[in-house]
């Protein structure tokens, strides 16, 4: 298993670096090494959920008329898909959430993207602030065995969605913290349950 990963990741960095993403290469790898010692996922599974995550945001973007005007955020965490953000239309919801379903290895498509005009970077912002505010509280937690990593936490306009391999005593816990930070309008659980 080691060494299919490790001939993996080689034949990857060779692909990125051709492609001129070295940076992003680099970077990514050090943040994962970082999450696999606390995460509850393989290694591996965190290589294919990057890999799907890469394959659908790509394939978004290459949809000219639904990447042009909407924003459209992509979570995975263990095969299991969050779309959320903003798109015009009903048409252009139903057409992102074909596009993530169809993609190999993807076990679940939540589809939580709205029917509005995409959000302003203020609104972006006090989101990406809520959600740091979020995993800091988290490593508070004063839980044995858990560490804030274990979580994957997302913000859209005030929702913030929680994705995770957790206990229920650690998902309530999570839930508490999460609905405490301020700009926090609704919390929706989306946590795969290890009891």
């Amino acid at each position: 298993m080691k060494n299919r990963l490790l001939i993996l990741s080689i034949l990857l960095a060779g692909v990125v670096i051709n492609s001129g993403c070295a940076p992003l290469l680099i970077g990514g790898t050090v943040a994962t090494t970082v999450s696999v010692a606390h995460d509850r996922r393989t290694a591996g599974s965190i290589v294919e959920d990057n890999a799907i995550k890469l394959r659908i945001s790509n394939t978004l973007r290459t949809d000219e008329t639904l990447s042009d005007n909407s924003h459209i955020s992509v979570t995975v965490f263990n095969g299991i898909v969050l779309l959320s953000g903003e798109t015009p239309t009903e048409a252009f919801r139903t057409r992102a959430g074909e596009i993530a379903r169809t993609q190999e290895k993807v076990r679940r498509v939540y589809n939580e993207l709205t029917i509005a005009a995409p959000s302003s970077m203020m609104t972006r912002s006090s989101d990406s602030w809520i959600t740091t505010k979020i995993k800091g509280s988290l490593a508070g937690l004063d839980i044995k065995n858990f560490g804030p990593s274990r979580v994957k936490v997302t913000s859209e306009n005030g929702t913030v969605f929680l994705l995770g391999l957790v206990y229920r005593k650690e998902a309530d816990a999570t839930v508490d913290v999460s609905r405490k930070v301020s700009g926090v309008q609704r919390v929706v659980k989306l946590f795969e349950y290890l009891d």
